[in-house]
Order: C-alpha cells, then structure tokens, then sequence
C-alpha cells in the first residue's frame, strides 16, 4: 500500500513538473511574440565613414549635422583629417565594418527588449565613431544618443591591441559590442548597492548579467560576461571551492576595497592567493553574483524591474542559493 502511495506521490510530482514547464515554455514563447510585435525604428549615423570619407571643406557640414562631436575648432579636425595614423585608423575600421548591419540588426532587437521591460525609455540615436582606442570608453549611453568607438572592436589579435594585456585585448571584438551597450544601459537602470559589503557588490553585478539574460535571450553566457569557454567552464567546474573560499575567508560581509581588484574588477586571473590563481578568469564574484540572482529568480514571481530594487541581503537569504558541486 505504502509503495502505491509513494508512486502515486511521484507522478503526481511528475505530472505537476511538466505542467509548470510547459507553463513557463508558454510564458516565454508569450513574451517573445509580445517583443516581436514592439515597433521600434533605430537610427543609426555612420559618423566614421562621414568623417573618413569627408575633405577639409566640409568640416563646416558635419559641424551642423554633428554639432555635439565638434567642441573644438574646425583646424583641430582638418589636421586630424590630415594626419597618416588617423588614416590608417580610418582606413582598418572601414575595412573591418564596412557593413554595420549585422550590429543595427542586434541593437535593435536589444532596444526591442529594453522597450517591453522599460517602456519609459527613450530609444537613442546610434552614432559609430573613433576614439584612438580609448577602451574604457568604448561605449557611452547618454540620454538621447549612444556612441559606439568602431575601433574598439577590431579583434582581439588586431595589431592596435598588440601592446594591451591579453584580458583587455580580448574584450575588443565586435562579438561583445551589444554586451557592452546593455552594460551601459544597465548601469542607468540597476541601482549602486545600499551598502559596501562585498556581497552587495557581488549581487550588484549580478542583477546587470541577469538583466542581459533578460535582454540578450538568443546571446551566449560568454558574451554575457565576457568569459572564453574555458574560462566559463572553469567558473561552472569551480563554483563549490569558490563559494566555499568566499565564506571561509570572511569576504562577504566584508567591506575591504581590496576585494574589488581580486575578484570584481576586469583582470587576468582571480586572486585567491592560491596555486591556482592563474587557472582561473577573472571577475568571479561576478559570477557567483549572477548565480545568486538566477537561484532568487528561480524561486521568485517578481517582476525583473522589482528585482533590480531590491536589496542585496533580502535576495541572498530568499535565493537559497547553493553552488553547483
């Protein structure tokens, strides 16, 4: 009797399980369709091009189209137009985005997305640009337009790129460029921890990848972070001992600002103090933190924008969060 009770008990669950998948299948294939339908028109203006392609005389023309890229005067641009390493770089970037299709394509299903979960957002202007390969600068989202530096993303083994760590050179490939808008985007949106403890600023970075799961659906998790697969191997293979080092050593209460370069901040490996330190990428607090949210948001109803305000101590305790062995 008792093993009839239990079987029934299973497919019970069993029955149950299906149904709350085949539930959520429904619930996805809802919310795509919802997104597919948003009417979005993105502009995008290849200043790059205009600028490569443009002769002294008409510095005047693309100051009236452009007035916001022209502070200085028109001689510092004619002298840029001028000199031969400005050319070059004109010259590579043109070659390697002579089509910027494939990335108005990507942008606007980002923006679609970003419009069903933030309605109230406005949509800016695309504006493709060079920096001299400033790379901290690569992208910036202002209210009403978002610049793209095109030289930023050439490729990791690019000659420009030569002189840079490889964990910087890396991250300059046209694959992470919508990555990178959406991280800029979610730092309009995500908001700073209420405290310093490392744990906050762990779920803080959490929540932006979450959000780019939400965002960036079709995306792989390396675009995500910006991890090889190797590297996000490592992390998935890694995540017990790390969590385990992270609470034995007392780090997440922690507010030591040290632990930001360790394990936070861009850099080649984690710092553990360990053998293996060099085995491992970078940023893994990052990574614990959006396994946290993904652990919360699994047991959770909320909505993604409620989420993102709440704070990071009600969503550790509510995410029973245990890493994978």
């Amino acid at each position: 009797m008792n093993s009839e009770i239990l079987g029934m008990k299973k497919l019970i669950f069993t029955v149950l399980s299906i149904s709350l998948f085949l539930m959520g299948c429904n619930d996805s294939n809802k919310v795509a369709q919802d997104i597919e339908k948003i009417a979005l028109e993105l502009r995008v203006s290849r200043f790059d091009r205009e600028f490569a392609l443009a002769t002294p005389d008409k510095i005047p023309l693309l100051r009236s189209k452009y007035p916001y890229l022209f502070p200085a005067p028109d001689s510092i641009w004619v002298a840029k137009l001028n000199d031969s390493l400005q050319r070059e770089l004109f010259q590579e970037v043109g070659n390697t985005f002579n089509s910027f299709m494939d990335e108005e394509a990507r942008l606007k299903q980002l923006f679609k997305h970003i419009k069903y979960y933030f309605p109230e957002q406005y949509i800016p202007r695309v504006v493709t640009v060079t920096n001299d390969v400033d790379y901290n600068n690569r992208i910036i989202l202002a209210d009403s337009l978002l610049f793209i530096g095109l030289d930023n993303y050439l490729g990791s083994e690019h000659k420009y790129y030569g002189g840079f760590q490889r964990y910087i050179a890396k991250s300059l490939d046209r694959t992470y460029m919508v990555s990178d808008v959406a991280s800029a985007f979610a730092k309009k949106v995500v908001p700073k921890p209420r405290d310093r403890t490392f744990l906050a600023r762990m779920i803080y970075f959490g929540k932006e990848l979450y959000l780019k799961d939400m965002l960036m659906p079709t995306a792989t998790d390396m675009e995500k972070i910006g991890y090889t697969k190797e590297e996000l191997d490592w992390a998935i293979s890694s995540e017990e001992p790390i969590w385990r080092n992270f609470v034995e050593q007392e780090h997440l209460y922690s507010t030591d600002n040290e632990l930001n370069p360790r394990f936070l901040d861009p850099a080649p490996f984690s710092k553990f103090g360990l053998e293996l330190d060099n085995e491992s990428p970078g940023r893994l607090g990052r990574y614990i933190g959006w396994q946290i949210i993904k652990a919360f948001m699994d047991n959770s109803r909320i909505g993604l924008k409620q989420m993102l305000t709440l704070p990071a101590e009600e969503i550790f305790k509510k995410s029973n969060y245990k890493p994978r062995n």
